[in-house]
C-alpha cells in the first residue's frame, strides 16, 4: 500500500493479525489515506482463546477510580469497536491531525452494501498465515467479543450467509456470460476464415 489512492481502500480483515493490521491501518490514515475495513469479526488475535478471555476480563474490571459511573476506560465489546481502539491507541488522537485520521477511517462487521461490490483487499505484511509461526495458537476476534457480551454473533453470520450465495450465483452468472462471449467471438473468427477463403 504504498502508493496513495484518492478512493478508499477497502481492506477485508479474514485472517489479518489485530496488531499488525492496526499499525499498518494507523500509518496509512494518518498519511492522509481513506481507509474501510470490513470483516472486522473474522480478526485474528495471536494467542489462546482463553489466555485473551483472560486478558479482556481483566480490562472489564479496570473502572474510573473516583466515580465508577463517569467516563472511566469504555470496554466495548464489538469487533469493529476492538480495532477501532487498537489502532486509536498508534494515532495522536487528542490533536486535531490525530481527529482527522480517524475521521478517515470506517469500520464494520460483515460486508454492508456499498462495499459487497467493491474490489477487497488483503494485507500480506500483517497476514496470519505469513506472520504467525505455524502451530501457535491464536482465536477470532468474534469468538472473543460473543464471550464477553457481544450480542449479534448470530445476525452477523446470517446476514455473511445470505451474501456469499448472492456472491456465489452472481460469479457463476458472470462466468457463464464471459464463455458465451468466448463462444461468440470463437464464432465470429471461424466465419471470417471461411469468408476470407472463399475471396470475400
Amino acid at each position: 500500500m504504498a502508493t496513495f489512492s484518492s478512493t478508499p481502500i477497502v481492506i477485508d480483515g479474514k485472517g489479518h493479525l489485530l496488531g499488525r493490521l492496526a499499525s499498518i491501518v494507523a500509518k496509512q490514515i494518518l498519511s492522509g489515506q481513506k481507509i474501510v475495513v470490513v470483516r472486522c469479526e473474522e480478526i485474528n488475535i495471536s494467542g489462546s482463546f482463553f489466555r485473551n478471555k483472560m486478558r479482556y476480563h481483566n480490562f472489564l474490571h479496570k473502572r474510573h477510580i473516583v466515580n465508577p459511573k463517569k467516563s472511566g476506560p469504555f470496554h466495548h465489546r464489538a469487533p469493529s469497536k476492538i480495532l477501532y481502539r487498537s489502532i486509536r491507541g498508534m494515532v495522536p488522537h487528542k490533536t486535531a491531525r490525530g481527529a482527522a485520521a480517524l475521521e478517515r477511517l470506517k469500520l464494520f462487521e460483515g460486508v454492508p452494501p456499498p462495499y459487497d461490490r467493491q474490489k477487497r483487499m488483503v494485507v500480506p505484511e500483517a497476514l496470519r498465515v505469513l506472520r504467525l509461526k505455524p502451530g501457535r495458537k491464536y482465536c477470532t476476534v468474534k469468538r472473543l467479543s460473543h464471550e464477553v457480551g457481544w450480542g449479534y454473533k448470530d445476525v452477523v453470520d446470517r446476514l455473511e450467509e445470505k451474501r456469499k450465495l448472492k456472491a456465489k450465483a452472481f460469479h457463476e452468472r458472470k462466468i457463464a456470460a464471459l464463455k458465451l462471449r468466448q463462444k461468440a467471438v470463437a464464432d465470429q473468427a471461424s466465419s471470417y476464415e471461411k469468408l476470407t477463403s472463399l475471396g470475400y
